[in-house]
């Protein structure tokens, strides 16, 4: 395959169609993945990639028409997944602008977030000290030895220090959980 058979509609729309099928993608990062693709097909010749450059844009003005991405509700799924995982609203909001989502889609689905009350800024941070087994999930005589990296631990996630000090304090893992859920 010659480098100038790569970048056909066709074979841009299949290189599309298998991202998509395996991760979910904001219209900005699925530009990134296809440029990658012109970039490497046209690495010395300067039509090809201006060819290749509106082929792409060409290709993500009919996805997002016919709905294949829609950053709103990728940012949405995104952040609720993330939090669920226990990614601070500081973390949400770093991944999503990695991913090329404006910002004012960032802000909505952090608001949808703090809106739902399922998964609070508490509840994040009860599932990534379950996850790291941080605070009551050690052992009772490791705690006041670890606790400031379980701080720092926390602080590194984004999480605010009031909030994590208070659920680190939690004397055992049931206080934790019940911490968390009356958030909810």
């Amino acid at each position: 395959m010659t480098a100038r058979q790569g970048l056909t509609m066709a074979g841009l729309e299949k290189a599309a169609a298998f991202y998509l099928e395996r991760y979910a993608s904001s219209r900005e990062n699925l530009r990134r993945v296809l440029m990658r693709r012109v970039a490497k097909a046209a690495r010395d010749d300067d039509t090809m990639a201006e060819e290749g450059r509106a082929l792409v844009e060409a290709l993500l003005a009919r996805y997002v028409a016919a709905g294949l991405l829609d950053d709103a509700r990728y940012a949405e799924r995104k952040a609720e997944s993330l939090a669920r995982a226990g990614a601070s609203r500081f973390q949400v909001r770093g991944k999503l602008m990695q991913k090329g989502v404006a910002r004012d889609e960032i802000d909505r689905a952090v608001r949808a977030l703090d809106e739902s009350g399922a998964e609070s800024e508490m509840r994040a941070a009860g599932s990534l000290i379950r996850r790291k087994r941080l605070g009551p999930y050690r052992k009772s005589g490791e705690r006041a030895a670890h606790r400031q990296k379980d701080l720092a631990a926390l602080a590194r996630a984004g999480f605010a220090l009031d909030l994590a000090r208070r659920l680190l304090g939690a004397p055992d893992v049931a206080a934790l959980e019940n911490m968390v859920r009356k958030e909810d």
